[in-house]
């Protein structure tokens, strides 16, 4: 039965690692360690009800709440977890550790599907199509990102002279 939760706590360290900070007592970290894999979908502006109402509610009491949330699943094609068919981004990832004293759950990225929606012209994500969300914890928001600022590995070369 799949399940999701919200991971405040994360990111992608290497080329293929995603660590994050998971509690031993998530239903999520259960299947997870059943399972020997995960998915972590990008959540979005689209789905921010959905997306907040599963990191509000516990899978270990509400074993429906991913059908409440309005999510439908899809199995993924490289690892043992589903696919969350509303959320248009999706890191695949096999367990590499998990630390129960520290919380600290390292899974190697397998795959990135992203649906053709949030493709640019060149066939990569476009953040502004995405619409991702992200949490702010020092006011306990949720902002979008996606507007571009700068160029990266280019702007501060004028600092170089």
């Amino acid at each position: 039965m799949p399940n999701a939760m919200n991971v405040a706590w994360g990111g992608i360290d290497y080329d293929d690692q995603i660590n994050t900070c998971l509690a031993a007592d998530h239903k999520t970290t259960a299947n997870i360690l059943d399972t020997k894999a995960f998915t972590v979908s990008m959540a979005t502006e689209a789905q921010l009800i959905a997306c907040d109402y599963v990191g509000i509610v516990s899978g270990n009491k509400e074993p429906n709440k991913f059908e409440k949330a309005g999510f439908h699943a899809t199995k993924s094609e490289f690892v043992n977890a589903p696919i969350i068919e509303e959320l248009p981004m999706t890191i695949e990832c096999e367990l590499v550790s998990y630390d129960e004293e520290m919380c600290h759950l390292v899974g190697k990225i397998i795959n990135v599907s992203a649906d053709e929606s949030i493709l640019n012209e060149k066939g990569k994500i476009d953040p502004a199509k995405l619409c991702p969300i992200i949490f702010d914890p020092c006011n306990n928001d949720y902002l979008v990102v996606g507007e571009k600022v700068g160029n990266a590995f280019q702007d501060g070369i004028v600092l170089k002279k």
